[in-house]
């Protein structure tokens, strides 16, 4: 070999040696001793063994900026390749310098150029500040902070997110404390991770807090997983460590397609299509007003029991998540009794709707299971905007092009009927009634005491009749179906997988379409 060629590959390895040591031995163990994995080590957990592919991994290493903090690049999980980025807290705190911001945008956009999903990993605070040394080089050449920076920086992120959102799937992984950038960016991204006691999201940090406001609150209390996955609906999914979120992100993907072009993944999964959930006999109380746990009503009904719930911790009436059906990829929205009795509300119609949009735009369909009393009554509700966040669910439904199937377990009454797809004309393509289902404008006891309730000589055995009476007539779905050309069939409940197997293998081929416009305005 010639010896100058043996001097630089020498050199070359001693550079790339340095760089995967991050900001040094003495950083990354105080960071490995907060039970952290580093940037690196955080990619490498996530991809495929040896599938990394890195950008500009060499950025920044002659100035002690190994990468500039960012490790970018693409790779593959179960093979399906992805674009990834992975901020690094012991380069600068992971702040987002000129190369780090451009490593960010370059990554966003040869993910949406080759129509394969993005993750980043964000832990940082956000943009970069300016040294003394380099605030005296900017009054030197009378120059400002943004006067040297390209289209493409850190602070420009939000365009290729915006532009790729409901063309490629998007996911964030918050790993520490994040802040600026490093929250607005994710925002815009399709599904955010958290990790328990580790993991912070928030606009200014307490001591701004503190000086704008005097309000006196910890990091945890401001911005923490626990507060964003219950309260502000920002986290999806909260974890109890670096690694759990990684593994949590990839069993995510294995639901979705690599674009909207395309379907998700077909898996042979051993659950018998033609299988009888007899147990669904028994879970679901023939009472309208008893509570049951949705949850198993779900686990029955997709393959293996297999479901992967979103937004677990927010707005608890309303369940949705991914199962599989046959193999293939279903969206699940449910109403969930043992929470509020399953009242649509504020915050579950933002949480329903933005699922509902979601899988519509990457080709996967819908299950409604319907089991609700309808909208929330109360001043809190209307005063909080029930009305402009209720008009979001009917946005997507009406919106929505993707194979829909409503189910109606128990009860549908008033407004639920809207908010769950149940009513002709919402773009639902079947509608199935359990035969103890009952629906109208109120519940069966609520209709018979307005209409019968206050007549003279009313009394308890006359009130019972008229209810048995109403319930054998108005409330019954066998009379329902007789005239109701919009519900296709009354199901038993065991069924109810068979039957959805075989809907949606009917409905897979088909093709709908929206009047052709620049875009429409959401109620947000």
């Amino acid at each position: 070999m010639d010896p100058f060629l043996e001097k630089r590959l020498k050199e070359l390895e001693a550079v790339r040696e340095k760089v995967r040591g991050a900001g040094g031995a003495e950083k990354v163990a105080r960071h490995h001793a907060e039970g952290k994995l580093t940037a690196r080590e955080r990619v490498e957990t996530l991809l495929d063994p040896d599938s990394l592919m890195e950008i500009n991994m060499l950025v920044g290493h002659a100035i002690n900026l190994p990468g500039d903090g960012i490790v970018c690049g693409s790779g593959t999980i179960e093979g399906r390749p992805v674009f990834v980025y992975s901020q690094d807290r012991t380069v600068l705190g992971g702040s987002i310098g000129v190369e780090h911001g451009y490593k960010m945008y370059q990554a966003i956009e040869r993910a949406l150029e080759m129509r394969v999903p993005l993750i980043g990993l964000h832990e940082g605070p956000g943009a970069r500040l300016p040294t003394s040394r380099d605030l005296d080089w900017y009054d030197v050449k009378k120059r400002t902070h943004f006067s040297f920076i390209s289209e493409k920086h850190g602070g420009s992120v939000f365009f290729p997110n915006t532009l790729a959102s409901g063309i490629i799937p998007q996911i964030s992984g918050i790993m520490g404390t994040c802040s600026g950038i490093s929250v607005y960016s994710p925002a815009l991204t399709d599904f955010v991770y958290m990790v328990e006691n580790t993991s912070h999201m928030c606009i200014t940090g307490p001591r701004v807090v503190k000086m704008v406001t005097g309000e006196d609150i910890s990091m945890e209390d401001l911005g923490g997983a626990k507060v964003h996955a219950e309260k502000s609906g920002v986290c999806d999914f909260r974890c109890q460590d670096d690694r759990q979120l990684l593994i949590d992100i990839r069993r995510l993907l294995s639901f979705l397609p690599l674009n909207c072009d395309e379907k998700p993944p077909v898996y042979s999964t051993g659950d018998d299509p033609d299988r009888s959930c007899d147990e669904l006999n028994d879970i679901v109380p023939t009472a309208p007003n008893k509570p049951f746990d949705m949850h198993r009503v779900i686990h029955a009904l997709v393959d293996n029991g297999d479901f992967l719930e979103v937004k677990r911790e927010f707005a608890g009436e309303i369940i949705v998540g991914f199962g599989r059906l046959d193999g293939k990829t279903v969206g699940v929205v449910a109403n969930q009794p043992m929470v509020r009795a399953g009242c649509l509300t504020v915050d579950s119609s933002d949480k329903q709707a933005r699922f509902i949009r979601f899988c519509d735009c990457y080709n996967i369909p819908l299950i409604l299971l319907v089991d609700t009393p309808a909208y929330m009554p109360g001043s809190d509700q209307e005063h909080a905007g029930i009305i402009r966040h209720g008009a979001k669910v009917l946005y997507a439904l009406c919106e929505s092009t993707v194979p829909r199937v409503v189910v109606v377990l128990r009860k549908a009454y008033g407004g639920g009927n809207l908010g769950m797809g149940v009513l002709p004309g919402l773009g639902s393509d079947r509608v199935l009634y359990w035969p103890i289902m009952e629906t109208g404008i109120l519940g069966a006891e609520q209709a018979v005491m307005l209409i019968h309730g206050r007549k003279k000589g009313a009394t308890k055995e006359y009130i019972e009749e008229k209810l048995k009476e109403y319930k054998e007539t108005y409330a019954n779905p066998l009379y329902e179906v007789n005239s109701n050309l919009s519900v296709e069939d009354v199901v038993a409940p065991a069924e109810t997988r068979r039957y959805l197997v075989r809907a949606f293998k009917v409905l897979e081929r088909k093709k709908a379409t929206r009047p052709a416009k620049r875009h429409g305005n959401m109620p947000l």
